[in-house]
């Protein structure tokens, strides 16, 4: 490694979940570059699995818990700051409000903040904390909808300190790990034969499956005999989504298949994919079943309806009728022969890696902080 090239510092606040291929995606900008990227994890044990995910030149595991890092963290700053000073950093990219904290008060360095939840600003003392730090201090949102929320909270900043960078995907590596349909449906125990709805999230009020079972319910008459809805996910409303399905009598067509690792693997599964979250900021899974050829429902809001425009069908939240025709429309609505390669067309277009890399050199921070 060559510890005299110019750097970038990626700090993030965990490998969990989806922030690991977040990590990845930010530093796969920097490839074919001058630049080598450092990735540091706040929280999290080392991991081998992480260190590769990432894709980064040196990866560093500080190992706090989740319950170290509250309060002031001055150890987080302290071993940050050693890490700078070994090392030639340009800037650096924090990933959701701690890292930001940590960044800005450990270091000199102009930090590129990323946002991928809304209100992260809501809060007087965090206005003020950017407010503070404003001269070194640009904000990314992963949609224009969390962009836009950004703006609306830092109302004194200028609208080119606070911009877009849409969430992306590696499109061949996610194709390469999506089993084929039969053997995904074998995994899941799912039918050969049924037509299937598939949904995946945690069972949470801001993913709103209840509204998904209701439409589904409705739909089940128009839809194909022995039609199915595979819930993937698990979380404290699933008794009372499972409740609901009694209900409403269609508890034989509902399937709550749980927390599936890696559930992009599966997608191959479904016939469609049906999103109906309240204001998702983005919509990763969106990405993961259009590269899956699956044709997309999501609810008319937050960042989902950036992902989805264009070449995916949109409902009013919340609205189970709409939804219902929606269910309807994608079977009566036969998909061009072409339509996996017309989905994957515009993933290229919108949502790769390549695109990303082509918006992100263009950006104004990126473009001051390099000056």
């Amino acid at each position: 490694m060559n510890t005299n090239a110019p750097r970038i510092l990626q700090f993030c606040h965990g490998y969990d979940g989806p922030f690991l291929d977040c990590a990845r995606q930010y530093a796969s900008l920097f490839q074919g570059t001058p630049y080598r990227v450092t990735t540091v994890f706040l929280t999290g044990t080392p991991s081998e699995e992480a260190r590769q995910g990432c894709a980064s030149d040196e990866v560093i595991f500080l190992g706090f818990s989740s319950k170290e890092v509250r309060g002031l963290k001055l150890r987080a700053m302290l071993d940050l700051r050693r890490i700078c000073a070994t090392r030639p950093f340009a800037f650096c990219i924090a990933h959701r409000f701690k890292p930001i904290y940590v960044a800005l008060l450990a270091t000199r360095l102009p930090v590129i903040g990323v946002h991928h939840a809304f209100d992260d600003y809501q809060r007087f003392s965090r206005r003020v904390f950017a407010r503070v730090f404003r001269h070194r201090l640009a904000l990314l949102g992963v949609s224009n909808a969390v962009r836009d929320n950004l703006r609306a909270a830092l109302s004194a900043w200028p609208q080119t300190r606070i911009e877009t960078l849409y969430n992306r995907i590696d499109i061949e590596a996610v194709q390469a790990g999506q089993i084929p349909r039969d053997a995904a449906r074998a995994a899941l125990d799912l039918p050969m034969d049924a037509w299937i709805v598939g949904n995946v999230g945690r069972l949470h009020p801001d993913k709103d499956q209840s509204t998904l079972i209701r439409a589904f319910a409705r739909a089940l008459p128009r839809l194909p005999l022995g039609s199915l809805l595979a819930i993937l996910g698990s979380g404290r409303l699933e008794a009372e989504l499972k409740t609901l399905a009694c209900d409403l009598n269609v508890e034989k067509s509902v399937r709550f298949l749980g927390q599936i690792p890696n559930a992009r693997r599966y997608f191959k599964a479904f016939d469609v994919f049906a999103l109906s979250s309240d204001h998702e900021p983005f919509g990763m899974v969106l990405l993961e079943a259009m590269a899956a050829g699956l044709p997309v429902i999501c609810s008319d809001c937050g960042g989902g309806r950036e992902v989805v425009e264009g070449i995916g069908a949109l409902f009013p939240f919340q609205d189970e009728i709409a939804l219902a025709q929606c269910l309807v429309d994608a079977v009566l609505r036969e998909l061009p022969e072409n339509y996996p390669a017309r989905a994957e067309q515009y993933l290229q277009e919108h949502f790769s890696d390549q695109a990303g890399h082509e918006i992100f050199w263009h950006l104004d921070s990126v473009m001051k902080f390099l000056k």
